[in-house]
C-alpha cells in the first residue's frame, strides 16, 4: 500500500481558529507513523500540473487561486476559505497526490493507495473554491484516470457534508459515477436524493442524529447495489472523518468502526471489479481524536 503526502500539505495555514487547521494532518501522520502502519511505502506527492487542474476546473478559478496567494498574511476568497503564502503549494500537492496514486495504481506498483492531504477538495466546483477547498483533489485524480484510460470511476464520498464540488464537476460525465452519504440539512445544502446527474450521481442523505444502522442501511441497500451495478474500473473514495460522533462541526453519530466496515466493503467491490484498485484521500474531520481513530481503522482496511 501507498501513502502520500507532503510537508507542503502542513503548512498551509486558514488562519488562527480555523477548524481546518494544520494540527488535523499532523494527528493524521502521527497515526500512520504507529508500528502496525511501517509496511506502508511513503511517498512524497508531485504537484498537480495546470493541464490536470483545467480537466476539471475552469481556467479562471485555476488563475483567481494562483493570483489569490499573499505573500503575507491572509487572502479570503470567501467567508469560510483563505489562503496564506503556502497555501498554493499545499493544494497543487494535495491533487497532484491523488493523480500520483491513480497513476502508481494503473502502471501496477500497489493496489491501494491513502492520500493524507489538505487543504480538502469535494466542495470546490468548476468554477468556485469554497468550503475549505481550493481545487478538487478527488475530481483531479479521477480526470487523470480517465486520461489514463480508465473507462469507469466511482468515487464514494461519506465525509457528513455532501461533496456538490465533485456533483458539480461530473453532473453530466456518465464514465463517473458520485456516491455520496452526507447530513441534511447541513452546508453546502446539496446532495438531495432527486439530483441524479445524467443517472451518474447517487445521494443518500441521513438526518441530524443518524449513526451506524442508518449508514450501514444506505449504504447496503443505495449505494453499494449503484457501485457493482456500474463496475468501476478504479474505486476513489472521499474519506471524510466528521460524520464521527465526536466531530464538532455536525451531528452525525458513526463511530471508527463504520469507516472501517465501508471502506472493506469497498475494497471487497475493487476485488470484484477494479483489479483491487482503491485510492482514497482526506477530506474533512475536525475532532483530533476521532480523526486518529478514523484514519487508523480506514487505513487498516485498506491493508486487508
Amino acid at each position: 500500500m501507498l501513502l502520500y503526502t507532503h510537508p507542503a500539505c502542513l503548512a498551509h495555514d486558514p488562519g488562527t481558529g480555523h477548524p481546518e487547521s494544520p494540527a488535523r494532518l499532523r494527528a493524521v501522520l502521527e497515526t500512520l507513523d504507529e508500528p502496525r502502519f511501517a509496511a506502508i511505502e511513503r511517498v512524497e506527492a508531485t504537484r498537480a500540473t495546470r493541464a490536470q487542474l483545467e480537466r476539471v476546473h475552469d481556467t479562471a478559478l485555476i488563475e483567481q487561486v494562483f493570483a489569490s496567494a499573499p505573500q503575507i498574511g491572509y487572502a479570503q476568497l470567501d467567508a469560510d476559505t483563505s489562503m496564506s503564502p503556502d497555501s498554493l503549494e499545499a493544494a497543487l500537492r494535495a491533487a497532484g497526490a491523488v493523480c500520483a496514486a491513480v497513476d502508481a495504481l494503473i502502471d501496477g506498483d500497489d493496489t491501494r493507495a491513502f492520500c493524507a492531504v489538505r487543504p480538502p477538495g469535494h466542495h470546490a466546483t468548476r468554477d468556485t473554491a469554497m468550503g475549505f477547498c481550493l481545487f478538487n483533489n478527488i475530481a483531479v485524480g479521477a480526470a487523470q484516470a480517465l486520461a489514463r484510460g480508465i473507462e469507469r470511476v466511482a468515487i464514494v464520498d461519506f465525509d457528513v457534508h455532501h461533496g456538490n464540488g465533485t456533483q458539480d464537476i461530473f453532473w453530466n460525465d456518465s464514465r463517473v459515477l458520485y456516491a455520496s452519504t452526507h447530513q441534511s440539512p447541513l452546508y453546502p445544502g446539496t446532495g438531495a436524493r432527486d439530483e441524479t446527474g445524467a443517472g451518474n450521481i447517487v445521494n443518500a442523505p441521513l438526518p441530524p442524529g443518524a449513526g451506524s444502522a442508518q449508514f450501514r442501511a444506505v449504504m447496503s441497500g443505495i449505494v453499494l447495489p449503484r457501485l457493482v451495478e456500474f463496475r468501476p474500473q478504479l474505486v476513489m473514495i472521499s474519506a471524510g472523518f466528521d460524520a464521527h460522533r465526536l466531530d464538532p462541526l455536525a451531528s452525525l453519530n458513526f463511530d471508527a468502526e463504520d469507516f472501517a466496515w465501508v471502506t472493506r466493503e469497498l475494497v471487497a467491490v475493487s476485488k470484484a471489479q477494479a483489479q483491487g484498485r482503491v485510492v482514497s484521500s482526506l477530506e474533512g474531520g475536525y475532532s483530533l481524536t476521532a480523526l486518529r481513530e478514523s484514519t487508523a481503522a480506514c487505513v487498516a482496511a485498506l491493508l486487508e
